[in-house]
Order: structure tokens, then C-alpha cells, then sequence
């Protein structure tokens, strides 16, 4: 039997931030760190940048439970697609940035 070599850290690494900068190239850059897109709306999509942070609120992770509902894994826009109307949205977002 042959030895298996498994690649070092230092390859990984390499691989890794190869990936990280190729992904950082074509991000949106209107979406800082520590931010995520989200496109929000029943017909017309409306692209909005919101803090990660509000992937822990439970509100947030209601209309992330119904966007998987609704598309699975796989969503239209290439971003997070969440069907609920901008207004309610903008409601929600206000009421998570006061917490």
C-alpha cells in the first residue's frame, strides 16, 4: 500500500484565501463585513443590506423559515430571497435594530 499524502495546512490556507479573495472580486461592494443581501417583495424584488446579527432573532429566522418554504436552497436572484411586503420588512428591520 502507497502512502496517501494529505495536503498541509499551509496548501489549505493557500486554497482558501485564493477562494476568499476570487469571492471578495465579485461581491456587491455596497455589502460590508459583518453584513449580508437580501431581496425582499411579493412581485418586485428589492434589494436590501442587513446585519448578520439578525439571523439570531427570531423574527429574522420566521421569514428565513418561509423563504425555505417557499424555494428551498435554491433561490432566484442568486441571494436570499424572502417573500414578505417591504413594508413589513422595513417594520421588522426598525423594531430589530431598536433590540
Amino acid at each position: 500500500m502507497g502512502l496517501i499524502r494529505l495536503p498541509s495546512s499551509i496548501s489549505i490556507l493557500k486554497g482558501f484565501n485564493k477562494l476568499s479573495s476570487y469571492r471578495n472580486r465579485n461581491y456587491h461592494l455596497d455589502v460590508p463585513k459583518g453584513h449580508l443581501a437580501v431581496y425582499v417583495g411579493e412581485e418586485q424584488k428589492r434589494r436590501f443590506v442587513v446585519p448578520i446579527s439578525y439571523l439570531e432573532q427570531p423574527l429574522f429566522q420566521k421569514l428565513l423559515r418561509q423563504a425555505e418554504e417557499e424555494f428551498g436552497f435554491a433561490h432566484p436572484l442568486g441571494g436570499l430571497t424572502l417573500t414578505c411586503e417591504e413594508d413589513v420588512f422595513n417594520q421588522l428591520t426598525a423594531i430589530l435594530h431598536s433590540l
